[in-house]
């Protein structure tokens, strides 16, 4: 028997268990053979999981999502905002075909490929001496007065990189707020004073009020390397250069070069 009908919930059998890993095996390489079949044949049709964290998602998808899927309209895309490390835990499991996360994530079993740099950039109160100038200067930053996403997120992560050396104790804000939404810290600066630093795409729809309160920091800026990740293993070579060509072709021109930038790891 393959089931355990006497338990409730009905639960598979020793047996049972071994037989559901092996037919998911099957069906597993099953869907392989049919996308190499279709690599080979240079098709553009099928499905794409892909994988998006969430300091990229709401700022990079809209840019190309619309004329992607009116260029390809025989991929069904299917999207997800995961964290990295369930990015490439599913890539791995192979719930995914491609992630979009912010690299080097140092997996050998992952491969990166760069598609641009996106600079950091500074958000601050009114009256904040960061603004006083057209440019940030690193030196200006204080931790102390700074808002951070939540622990889990690689932005955090780069941004406490980014000000390794500067003292950061429980910081003067009148309360703690454990966030994953930049839309919330940019809030937090609004109704609470301080700063915080954005990844470049989250001003991009700002209007004019908020970009008053937006700079940019002075040469060399620190930047953020996105790519596009796969498994060694990985198929749909021809969808996933579809989806990375569709994204290129929107991205601005200057996050397409590292030129004057120092990218900023997270790990």
């Amino acid at each position: 028997q393959l089931f355990d009908r006497t338990k409730h919930p009905v639960l598979p059998t020793e047996i049972g268990t071994v037989v559901i890993a092996q037919a998911r095996l099957v069906l597993n390489a099953k869907r392989q053979i049919d996308e190499a079949v279709r690599d080979a044949k240079n098709e553009t049709s099928g499905s794409l999981k892909v994988g998006v964290i969430p300091t990229l998602a709401p700022y990079l998808l809209p840019l190309f999502l619309t004329s992607f899927l009116k260029r390809y309209p025989h991929i069904q895309l299917e999207l997800e905002d995961l964290l990295t490390q369930q990015i490439i835990e599913k890539l791995k499991l192979g719930l995914l075909d491609v992630g979009l996360v912010v690299t080097p994530v140092e997996d050998r079993a992952i491969i990166e490929m760069p598609v641009f740099y996106e600079p950091f950039v500074v958000f601050a109160s009114p009256e904040h001496p960061l603004l006083a100038g057209e440019r940030a200067l690193f030196g200006q930053l204080d931790t102390e007065d700074m808002w951070l996403l939540g622990e889990g997120h690689c932005f955090r992560s780069q941004v406490l990189n980014l000000c390794e050396g500067k003292t950061r104790k429980g910081g003067s804000h009148p309360f703690r707020y454990k966030t994953g939404s930049l839309e919330m810290l940019i809030k937090l600066v609004e109704s609470q004073r301080g700063f915080t630093l954005l990844p470049a795409l989250a001003t991009v729809d700002m209007g004019p009020d908020r970009r008053a309160l937006v700079r940019e920091f002075a040469s060399p800026q620190p930047k953020r390397e996105v790519s596009i990740i796969v498994h060694r293993g990985h198929l749909k070579k021809r969808l996933i250069e579809c989806f990375k060509t569709e994204m290129l072709a929107h991205i601005p021109a200057p996050l397409r070069e590292k030129a004057d930038g120092v990218v900023v790891g997270w790990a």
